[in-house]
């Protein structure tokens, strides 16, 4: 475990050289832009379509924006706790990690996606035919791999960097991930969507869920992606971020009334930006497993914190002050109580 750590604090250790020791770079006075993150991802699917659609910057009150893409988490936490970056849609284990990291200054101002993780393993039907086995996860200490860690640990097997544990966890991106699976070179892999799904369908893929993340939490739910943005920016730029939150809420009404356009819209955009819009069987079967949610399930956040710390990623576990929903209140008419 100590090693685990040592090695932890290395790879946060870029994110915690940002939040005290770099020239933050200013959002700049009321003419700047407003700086909104995202990833290319189908749980980013309120973002995918805001943007690709252009409704964030048709509504009234966000002014000029910015956007910026990003490929992982930590990258993205870096760029807003940085001042380079002011909202991003992101995943709750780069949040936590940020706001324990990171002088307890970032805030989850709305939940975003529900649901959509799981493990899927070429030939092993349970959890004792991992041992000896490599597993991937999208990244080192990330949502799904914190989330792989804990439920073998409650299964009885060991993990460790050195890969000498019971089964081998190997990071690897998400695209690599595929591949890999598809060539046998992993047994499977704990991923968000549409990795799961793609892994399943694609040719040469197959296999079976072994574990359905939402099988883990109290009524299935636990939060994938959600909004996030510094204390001193939901500050000093207020307005603007309840006027995103309010194209938010109405992308996730959209969602919620009318899945089957709107997970055509999100395909469309996904295309757009990746070039390689997903196959109408994998798109049905990925977003049969996503739930939109503005919710950002405070509960499910404490829990994760807690499992994150009993595998020694975070010193603690206490994220009091993390979720701070004020701003949405404003923004679905309800004024600024939490």
């Amino acid at each position: 475990m100590r090693a685990f750590r040592s090695l932890t604090v290395l790879v946060l250790a870029g994110l915690v050289g940002l939040g005290v020791g770099c020239k933050r770079e200013s959002s700049g006075g009321a003419d700047a832009p407003l700086r909104l993150g995202f990833f290319p991802n189908i749980t980013h699917a309120q973002a995918l379509v805001g943007n690709g659609e252009g409704t964030f910057a048709a509504e009234p009150g966000v002014g000029k924006l910015e956007v910026k893409q990003f490929n992982a988490g930590p990258a993205a936490m870096e760029a807003l706790v940085g001042g380079s970056l002011d909202v991003s849609y992101v995943g709750t284990g780069p949040a936590i990690n940020t706001y324990l990291k990171a002088g307890r200054d970032l805030r989850i101002i709305a939940g975003a996606v529900n649901g959509g993780a799981m493990l899927v393993t070429r030939t092993a039907k349970s959890a004792a035919e991992l041992k000896g086995k490599k597993i991937a996860t999208p990244q080192l200490g990330n949502t799904q791999d914190i989330a792989l860690r804990y439920w073998l640990k409650r299964q009885g097997l060991s993990t460790n960097l050195d890969g000498e544990g019971d089964v081998q966890i190997v990071p690897l991106t998400n695209s690599d991930i595929l591949v890999q699976y598809l060539r046998g070179g992993i047994e499977g892999a704990w991923v968000p969507e549409p990795w799961g799904t793609r892994m399943l369908l694609e040719p040469e893929g197959g296999g079976q869920i072994l574990v359905d993340e939402k099988s883990l939490w109290p009524e299935g739910k636990f939060p994938t992606t959600v909004i996030v943005t510094t204390r001193k920016v939901l500050e000093t730029q207020r307005p603007r971020i309840v006027a995103l939150l309010r194209a938010h809420v109405k992308l996730t009404e959209r969602w919620e009334k009318d899945p089957a356009s709107f997970t055509a819209a999100v395909n469309q955009a996904f295309g757009k930006l990746t070039q390689k819009p997903l196959q109408p069987a994998i798109l049905q079967g990925a977003f049969s497993r996503l739930e939109p949610s503005l919710d950002p399930v405070p509960g499910a956040l404490s829990t994760a914190a807690k499992h994150a710390q009993e595998l020694g990623f975070i010193p603690t576990s206490d994220i009091s002050g993390l979720v701070d929903l004020s701003a949405l209140n404003e923004a679905r008419g309800g004024g600024a109580k939490n």
